[in-house]
């Protein structure tokens, strides 16, 4: 895979997703295997439950930046993680830590190494997706922004309140 940069985006995009990847590793470094799917309070949604959601969008980036050969959508992540699936305690569905952490920097990385190939004319173009993500990310320049960033960022933020809530520190 060719390493050039021949986008101006790649380089903006890249490292807040690289930081993204970072504190998620710190975020689950302690937690153990067996509480990474318990909720310690209803609709308080657990790592495994955030991380698999997180782990189902690089497919999304892959496709709408022209790189649909890349995308592996995981059906069972999909069902398990999509948008609107309601967050449970752990009741033998979810994967288990390690197969949803490979997943989510798996994919992940995959993403940061192909941005750098995709050229910028791309971003510029209208987002394909309908309705509301349309509306607030008009170009696939943005939502690949949005997905790469603040998305990821959201549901981080969540695992650590879930981290005080099971009485573990912060850490950052």
């Amino acid at each position: 895979m060719p390493t050039a940069t021949l986008s101006r985006f790649a380089p903006i995009v890249v490292p807040q997703l690289r930081l993204a990847l970072g504190y998620a590793a710190k975020l689950v470094a302690d937690v153990p295997a067996d509480r990474f799917a318990h909720m310690p309070a209803p609709k308080v949604n657990h790592p495994a439950f955030n991380i698999g959601h997180l782990a189902i969008y690089p497919e999304r980036v892959l496709e709408v930046v022209g790189r649909r050969e890349l995308a592996a959508p995981d059906e069972r992540f999909v069902e398990l993680f999509k948008a609107g699936t309601p967050c449970v305690e752990q009741d033998g569905r979810y994967p288990a830590k390690d197969e949803i952490m490979k997943r989510f920097n798996g994919r992940w990385e995959l993403v940061a190494a192909t941005l750098p190939e995709i050229p910028d004319e791309r971003f510029a173009e209208a987002n394909p997706l309908e309705g509301r993500m349309r509306e607030l990310l008009p170009t696939i320049g943005a939502m690949v922004n949005f997905l790469c960033g603040s998305h990821l960022q959201m549901h981080l933020g969540q695992v650590s309140v879930w981290r005080r809530l099971m009485g573990l520190g912060p850490v950052i």
